[in-house]
């Protein structure tokens, strides 16, 4: 049964914000990557993007590129978009389908899309020379609940079942692998990604920044259930008079799945560390993943997620989905825009970390989720 804590319950010992340097600093923004991008399981996006055999995509972490794939007998794989020869980049395309091998361009050494080398022109006389010693490289690859993740460093990585066993069946009753992406945004912010996490964590803001939502959603409503490590949320209650989400404050399609009663009455929202924003909606269901590009600037991917049957009536006329995608696409521009203003803030040689409020305890529990993964204290 899981347990709901109010904000306000929650001890932050007297926490402060990070300082300056967690924002700006060149030097903390490789050792992110190298500590937490390179060896944390990331979101990449849906399983669907590769749903026949050959089907891929890119994705870039930091300056690796990783080719994200079905291989011919419909196992998914990743492998470093590098060849085992030269270090040529291989396929330049961000999505598409691939026939039974990928070829380099520069001298074409042909690989299987398991990653096995295939063939190599002028070889053979090289001595001890063996194809199966120049495999693609490996990158850890996982699947929960329709969603696919990623490791850089699957050799070292703690196996997905083990780091995600506090939130494996915790959603099933969402029955989100089934659920299809109706809308996408992508968004270009000028702000660390840390800003936007702790952002996304607290509704210690709302009232100032979201009048539509407060309407909805009272700030003070939620209740969190994960207090403490990589994954961090919990509930809000939707007010009498509206059903989700929207502009209309109706709701945009069917019920995801079979939910209790409860679940009709609630939003819920996580973030699951390093790069996940997961927003569970009675009727739709809402993912950001963010990609750092530098110390002040992170892309956002945000999509909506739907019944198929919402969809199919929604081209009937009988839905209205992006009464869900204008009200969040409001919403993320608001947060972005303060997100903005924050990074504009925190790089300011006068500012000095500022005290928490209890109100903002999964911030708290996120930065300190950072400090852990990167060996520090604060």
């Amino acid at each position: 049964m899981e347990t709901f804590l109010k904000t306000t319950e929650i001890p932050i010992a007297g926490a402060k914000t990070l300082p300056g340097e967690y924002y700006k600093s060149p030097e903390l923004f490789a050792e992110e990557q190298e500590k937490i991008f390179a060896r944390r399981w990331l979101c990449v996006g849906r399983e669907d993007q590769v749903a026949r055999p050959g089907d891929y995509f890119l994705q870039s972490v930091g300056v690796e590129s990783v080719i994200v794939l079905r291989d011919r007998a419909g196992s998914l794989r990743a492998h470093y978009n590098v060849c085992r020869h030269r270090g040529t980049k291989m396929c330049w395309e961000e999505r598409g389908r691939l026939s039974a091998t990928i070829q380099c361009p520069y001298h074409a050494w042909t690989y299987a899309l398991d990653g096995r080398l295939l063939a190599a022109p002028s070889v053979d006389e090289l001595e001890d020379f063996r194809k199966e010693d120049y495999s693609l490289h490996r990158v850890g690859i996982a699947s929960w609940e329709g969603f696919l993740f990623i490791n850089l460093s699957p050799d070292e990585a703690e196996p997905f079942e083990k780091a995600f066993a506090p939130v494996i069946g915790r959603f099933s009753r969402f029955n989100m692998p089934t659920l299809r992406v109706g809308r996408r945004i992508d968004y270009d912010v000028r702000a660390n990604w840390k800003l936007i996490v702790q952002n996304y964590s607290e509704c210690y803001h709302c009232a100032p920044i979201h009048p539509a939502l407060t309407k909805i959603t009272p700030p003070t409503s939620g209740e969190n259930d994960l207090v403490d490590g990589p994954f961090l949320g919990g509930f809000m209650v939707i007010n009498e008079g509206s059903e989700s989400l929207t502009m209309s404050g109706r709701s945009c399609g069917v019920p995801v799945g079979e939910l209790p009663a409860e679940d009709h009455r609630r939003v819920y929202y996580y973030a699951l560390f390093p790069n996940m924003l997961l927003s569970l909606h009675p009727d739709y269901v809402m993912c950001h993943t963010l990609w750092r590009v530098d110390t002040g600037r992170t892309r956002i991917t945000c999509e909506w997620l739907f019944h198929p049957e919402t969809l199919e009536r929604a081209e009937r006329g009988e839905f209205d989905i992006d009464d869900s995608v204008k009200f969040w696409d409001m919403t993320n521009r608001q947060d972005w825009e303060v997100c903005e203003r924050s990074q504009d803030g925190v790089v300011s040689r006068v500012y000095r970390p500022g005290p928490y409020s209890r109100r903002e305890s999964m911030s708290v529990a996120f930065d300190r989720e950072v400090l852990k993964a990167l060996g520090r204290t604060e």
